[in-house]
């Protein structure tokens, strides 16, 4: 079975680029007069992907645009000096080097598929199945309470995102003098909960103290959730 947090918009998308390349590459090959050996063409492509890159983030996703060829550089400065060689791969490592831009080019393709079919807007991309899900105190101010899956798995889709932060929240958190009498606002930590299958989302995921806020944390951004019932219930955690 695939892992939870596999993406399948980002397999498929990686799928259909090498593709892409391959069909280059065999093109390129059937053309040529002199025919090279196949692991020496796979090895120049490769080499050729080796660039000078500047790198930039949008929607929380890294792109990387190659600007100076090095691969290219390397795999001409190894066969300048044998005949012939340098115009058999020559193609090859230009197309190394151009299948940088192939795979910037399926990136900005994909994030829009993949926001579109897995929102972050959603609280159901992040909680999916809770079947095995439960949840664990990690703070002493917690009260003794166990997850009510039926709950929250009939919230989900109804959930609201919300700020995170608000004018009473900041004041109890950054103003209030009294460190040790402040009760922890997300106490509980919800666990082996799974995200919607193929999304590849892997998150922490904390619940507030009146069991009614979700805060979702992935590694570049959190989003908070407010729903209108409770997802907890009085309960034993051990039982």
């Amino acid at each position: 079975m695939w892992n939870v947090t596999f993406d399948i918009i980002g397999f498929l998308i990686g799928l259909l680029t090498w593709g892409t390349i391959g069909y280059i590459a065999y093109r390129i090959y059937n053309k040529q007069t002199e025919k090279p050996r196949v692991w020496k063409v796979i090895f120049v492509i490769i080499v050729g992907l080796f660039s000078f890159s500047i790198n930039w983030t949008m929607f929380n996703t890294l792109l990387k645009v190659s600007i100076l060829p090095l691969g290219v550089w390397i795999i001409y400065v190894g066969l300048r000096g044998k005949e012939g060689r340098w115009q058999t791969y020559r193609r090859f490592a230009w197309l190394g080097f151009l299948a940088n831009y192939i795979f910037l080019a399926s990136t900005l393709v994909s994030m829009p598929i993949h926001s579109m079919i897995y929102p972050d807007t959603k609280a159901s991309t992040y909680i999916s199945n809770v079947q095995n899900a439960s949840i664990v105190t990690i703070h002493p101010s917690a009260d003794n309470m166990v997850l009510n899956k039926e709950t929250l798995l009939k919230q989900l889709d109804d959930l609201e995102q919300s700020r995170i932060m608000n004018e009473v929240w900041y004041e109890e958190t950054y103003i209030s003098t009294d460190s040790n009498k402040r009760n922890e606002r997300f106490p509980y930590l919800l666990i082996d909960a799974k995200p919607m299958w193929g999304s590849g989302k892997h998150s922490t995921i904390y619940i507030e103290e009146d069991g009614k806020g979700i805060l979702i944390s992935t590694s570049n951004k959190q989003v908070y959730f407010r729903s209108n019932s409770s997802v907890l219930k009085e309960g034993n955690q051990s039982e």
